[in-house]
């Protein structure tokens, strides 16, 4: 195990796994241990999402302290590349060519998944439950070792505008969008769902992940009298723009994407009081709502986050999102039994068949296969009230929608 020192650059975890495997079909495997990558934004401007891989890190840490699963280490490596695509690109090579990973699970964000896409297929490495959604990685075709670990930012913004023709069928809208694939792709699902409509009825505005705050283009917004407001990009931009519109009187009907749906890391910091109203599609319980206090998979995760992540932020839930991706590294494992070759983990990583996370929103279950690679499909809309979330309307299916 590395040095606790080296904390911030690389965090390595060994816990037990597997069973015996042949070096030559399973990089990165011995009879003894299996070499597992991650790459985060533990710092820099999207650093708030990056807590994902700190509970990532914490519950394969929880998973030794189980004793493991038949017999064999997990040395767990994730990299900060400070939401840098250079960075992860070198962070990858160094995974790949230096500490000899069998695979990346795990890595957050689009622009450095977009930047290390290529490299690690040449490679031959493995990608799984990337914390993206953009579209492009859900074609099997050009990403065949790769599987998302978010809903679709295609399926997720055209559920968002489904729900916004509903709500105000004949308003205006506004998008506040990241200037990059992310941001780029939910404009492109209102596009495509209101087709015609859409040139007629959304003004847009973008911005840089760099810059410092997003309140001229949230002014210009309000001047074009919309009467909705989405906001597509990461939580320190949706915190900025919600506390904006609330402080020059703009009351539209607010949607959030699901990277920004965390009451620590985009509510609190925009105000409690001015979030209240504001929509988000989810996947998960919330684990602060005094509903689920009799349910058993949230005391299980607030026992985990109190033992595994003391003094951390309970309300922000990317530290759920990576305690949901480390029960679904371990199925993947499991399911892979005694052959842990690169060809096995991306085939199980492809079959998981109606698995129940027990922190999932009621009624969402994950099923993949050769043809689908995206883990989540589903959502359940939620508005909040001032003090919790409330979900309405039923459960949206990529497949359905």
């Amino acid at each position: 195990m590395r040095p606790a020192s080296r904390l911030v650059s690389a965090i390595s975890l060994s816990c037990l796994l597997g069973g015996p495997a042949m070096a030559a079909e399973a990089p990165g495997v011995t009879a003894t241990e299996i070499k597992i990558g991650g790459i985060f934004p533990f710092s820099g401007p999207a650093s708030s999402i990056g807590l994902t891989g700190r509970g990532i890190v914490a519950y394969i840490q929880s998973i030794n302290d189980r004793g493991g699963i038949n017999g064999r280490k997990i040395d767990y490596i994730a990299m900060d590349d400070a939401y840098s695509p250079p960075k992860a690109v070198e962070q990858a090579r160094r995974l790949v060519e230096s500490d000899e990973v069998s695979f990346i699970f795990g890595q957050l964000g689009t622009p450095g998944n977009t930047a290390v896409a290529k490299y690690l297929k040449a490679k031959g490495v493995p990608s799984i439950a990337i914390v993206s959604g953009s579209s492009k990685f859900t074609d099997v075709k050009d990403y065949p070792l790769t599987t998302t670990g978010l809903v679709s930012y295609d399926t997720e913004g055209k559920i968002y505008a489904k729900f916004l023709s509903r709500a105000l069928p004949t308003a205006k809208y506004a998008i506040l969008y990241q200037n990059d694939d992310l941001g780029k792709d939910y404009v492109n699902a209102f596009r495509s769902f209101m087709k015609a409509d859409f040139d007629k009825r959304v003004v847009t505005a973008a911005y840089e992940v760099t810059e410092p705050t997003v309140d001229s283009q949230v002014v210009s917004l309000k001047s074009s009298g919309a009467e909705a407001l989405f906001i597509a990009g990461t939580p320190k931009c949706a915190a900025q723009a919600i506390r904006k519109a609330a402080e020059i009187g703009w009351k539209p009907i607010v949607v959030i994407n699901f990277p920004s749906g965390s009451i620590g890391g985009t509510l609190r910091p925009a105000g409690l009081d001015k979030s209240v109203g504001v929509v988000v599609g989810t996947i998960n319980k919330d684990p602060t709502d005094s509903k689920w206090e009799n349910d058993a998979g949230i005391n299980a995760y607030r026992a985990f986050f109190e033992k595994y992540l003391p003094g951390a932020d309970f309300q922000n839930t990317s530290y759920l999102t990576g305690y949901m991706h480390g029960m679904i590294l371990e199925q993947i494992l499991k399911q892979c039994g005694d052959d842990l070759s690169r060809k096995n983990i991306v085939a199980q990583s492809k079959s998981l068949k109606d698995l129940v996370l027990p922190v999932a929103a009621t009624g969402i279950k994950i099923n993949t296969t050769d043809s689908s690679n995206m883990i989540w499909t589903q959502l359940q809309l939620q508005r909040w009230s001032g003090t919790n979330w409330e979900p309405f309307g039923d459960i949206l299916d990529a497949n359905s929608e």
